[in-house]
């Protein structure tokens, strides 16, 4: 099962809108470098956060090189109990990215999700003093949920992501029905990962896809399609 790695790794992406899903797959499994999936498919969800001045957003946009993004993710079921919640702090400078997760008690996501749902999961968790701290001067921003496929080159030295059927969906601070949403059934992202000391390869590995590395964020897309900024 993939993990988080607490080291930087390089993850470089391509977002792809002129070819479908199975055409892109075909690329990633006929690869010289032999990938091959690694793991079953299943959707990935995120609830994204992000100070009351939307630093994290603007950062990104700015593209400044450090930037920093806080989400709680967890995977299969959008709604419902959130059984396995890991907050994670994710860490990026330029290409490169790391993670600190950290595992938080169950709650659920239905229509009485609010920022208090959130204060209750941040005094129910084990997180350090440090990390509550700036997780308490934070709020829930956006609601996203993708289906992501895993494959692994021969070597074991990189690892793609193929995500697809991406949704949007808003968040209110006090009340939520998760009605305003948006959903994106064409584009695929592929992200390459590997680590710092593979980078040399990397071009070649990059090469062999018809597709251009791209800045691309999620969190970026989808606050752009649900708010008129």
């Amino acid at each position: 099962m993939p993990r988080d790695h607490g080291e930087f790794r390089y993850e470089r992406k391509f977002v792809i809108a002129h070819l479908t899903r199975h055409e892109v797959e075909s690329f990633v499994r006929f690869h010289p470098a032999m990938f091959s999936e690694i793991y079953r498919q299943r959707y990935v969800n995120n609830i994204y956060f992000d100070t009351n001045q939307m630093s994290n957003y603007h950062d990104n946009i700015d593209g400044k090189r450090r930037r920093i993004k806080i989400r709680i993710r967890w995977y299969d079921a959008l709604f419902g109990i959130v059984k396995n919640p890991v907050l994670e702090f994710k860490i990026k400078y330029g290409f490169l990215g790391r993670k600190e997760s950290f595992p938080l008690p169950p709650f659920e996501l239905n229509d009485s999700f609010n920022a208090r749902t959130v204060a209750e999961v941040i005094e129910r968790s084990d997180l350090p003093e440090i990390r509550k701290l700036q997780w308490r001067s934070s709020c829930a921003t956006l609601v996203n949920s993708y289906k992501r496929r895993y494959f692994e080159s021969a070597d074991r030295n990189y690892r793609i992501t193929m995500d697809t059927d991406q949704t949007f969906y808003a968040v209110n601070h006090h009340h939520n029905l998760f009605l305003h949403r948006l959903t994106d059934d064409q584009q695929v992202i592929l992200e390459l990962k590997y680590h710092r000391d593979m980078d040399g390869q990397a071009e070649k590995i990059a090469a062999h896809f018809p597709f251009r590395l791209s800045r691309s964020s999620k969190y970026v897309t989808g606050l752009q399609k649900l708010y008129p900024w």
